[in-house]
């Protein structure tokens, strides 16, 4: 059981009573007095998810791990008003202003610019998205732009130290790949540690006390994923630090603990990396999960594994995707500096050698990419081009056809996916005539902004989905709910269900 404070304790009590996405007016200025008067103690992780405030729905960023639990109803991205508190009331305060939600883009409605992606669905720019590569990074999962830019800042005195995610092999186990270990780096040594995307959740705000209790750090530079970032954003004045910067990453369906990564993986590739150090995996713009791996000795070239979306079993989800990433809507971190990803990108052979994309988000954000480039840690590219093919339909069919979706709608599951050899057909045809680049991004986002409304719509309603889910979202779901007869049905079939 988990170590509370009373004041805690009460907290934790109206979250069970309330199904734990409590509506933003179940505390009174009472409770939220008690909770704030009483010196809070952390919860105890081995308690997760059950004993923290959001249950199932805790993406496990490591705030209520520390003293800074206490932050937890104006700080998590699943509780209350959650990513429409975080994003609407602070993406103002950190970049200056708040994103244009009257750009997005759509196939019907003709535009003046080049394509190049847009404020209302990535979130606020100071420039567009371009391509980027890193350099002078060895062992990185893609190319390492983002360990190059922690590197560079480090290195040149721009921070004092890094908070990112290592992987954690205390065991010894070298095959740690998806076992996350927050760290507060303060030597280029540390850094490398977190070279690699960890495809589980992340405690990455674990580390806070440590850190609010380093008086030799006043600079500092956190990583991270959206939730995470969101949180931090909310507290990151409490830390009394003099100069704070924020690398972050794009992110979905990450899965719950990193024996579900690891059985993701045994479950859709059966024997195939036995006796392989798996390095990560990525769900790739060519419909294909890509295994990228290695026979475990220093010296060994990375070799890959693909298998195609649709060739995937079809209940993986179930157990491979954590509840909260059902409810996030925060899929290109719009609280984050600089933000990396790589759906916008054009696909190279393998991520050793393809681009990413870099969103720079604020006088800061151009900082840091100057500081990386002037270091030789960072080559920038062209800008990200929008690439053939309307991205709406897309979504929407992959939407209607989403096993989590059939489910929440009151059909079965498939247990199998397609054979293999007829997965490869239809990866082929989908990467040939479907959207590329940043019509891409725009497919993937609107899928996942999708397929989580109808969640949330399904677990807390109508009222509790509108309340929580940002603007730019709201003004997505709208349009297809506007526009697509098949999402609209199936938005109407949830609905009738409560």
């Amino acid at each position: 059981m988990g170590v509370y404070s009373v004041g805690a304790v009460g907290y934790v009590v109206l979250v069970t009573a309330s199904s734990a996405f409590a509506p933003p007016d179940v505390f009174s200025a009472r409770s939220q007095s008690s909770l704030h008067s009483t010196k809070p103690k952390p919860i105890d992780p081995s308690g997760w998810p059950e004993k923290f405030p959001a249950k199932e729905h805790c993406s496990k960023c490591g705030l209520c791990e520390t003293t800074f639990v206490s932050h937890v109803t104006d700080a998590c991205a699943f509780l209350g008003d959650g990513m429409a508190r975080n994003i609407d009331g602070l993406e103002k305060a950190v970049h200056g202003r708040r994103r244009n939600t009257q750009d997005l883009v759509w196939s019907d409605i003709s535009r003046t610019d080049d394509g190049i992606a847009e404020e209302g669905r990535f979130g606020v720019m100071t420039r567009p998205m371009q391509l980027a590569k890193g350099k002078n990074v060895e062992g990185a999962q893609w190319t390492g732009v983002v360990t190059g830019i922690a590197v560079s800042m480090l290195e040149s005195g721009m921070v004092d130290a890094v908070v990112c995610i290592a992987s954690n092999d205390d065991d010894g186990n070298d095959n740690n790949w998806s076992n996350p270990q927050p760290i507060l780096a303060r030597t280029v040594d540390d850094v490398l540690r977190g070279r690699g995307v960890k495809p589980a959740l992340a405690p990455s705000l674990a580390v806070l006390d440590e850190l609010k209790d380093s008086t030799d750090i006043k600079k500092l530079l956190f990583c991270g994923v959206g939730c995470a970032v969101q949180a931090f954003r909310a507290i990151q004045h409490e830390l009394q630090l003099d100069e704070v910067y924020v690398l972050g990453t794009n992110c979905a369906d990450n899965s719950p603990t990193p024996e579900a990564a690891k059985k993701f993986l045994s479950r859709s590739f059966k024997d195939k990396l036995d006796g392989k150090r798996v390095r990560g995996y990525e769900f790739m713009q060519d419909f294909k999960v890509h295994v990228k791996y290695d026979d475990g000795t220093d010296q060994s070239q990375p070799s890959y594994e693909r298998l195609p979306y649709f060739s995937l079993q079809g209940d993986v989800a179930e157990f491979a995707i954590a509840k909260s990433c059902l409810a996030c809507f925060d899929y290109t971190n719009a609280l984050a500096d600089v933000v990396v990803g790589y759906m916008g990108a054009p696909l190279d052979s393998s991520m050793d050698t393809s681009s990413q994309t870099i969103t720079v988000r604020n006088k800061k954000g151009d900082r840091m990419l100057k500081c990386a480039v002037e270091s030789d840690r960072l080559q920038l590219g062209p800008d990200a081009a929008s690439g053939s093919g309307s991205h709406e339909k897309f979504a929407s069919t992959t939407v209607s056809s989403d096993n989590i979706v059939q489910k929440m709608a009151g059909g079965e599951m498939k247990s199998e996916g397609m054979p293999r050899l007829l997965g490869e057909v239809m990866a082929g045809i989908m990467t040939a005539a479907g959207p590329k680049g940043v019509n891409f991004a725009r497919y993937s986002l609107d899928y996942h902004i999708l397929r989580n409304y109808l969640h949330v719509l399904d677990v807390w309603g109508e009222h509790g989905a509108n309340n929580m889910i940002p603007a730019y979202s709201l003004e997505i779901v709208k349009k297809y709910l506007d526009t697509d007869e098949s999402f609209r049905a199936l938005a109407e079939k949830i609905k009738s269900k409560r």
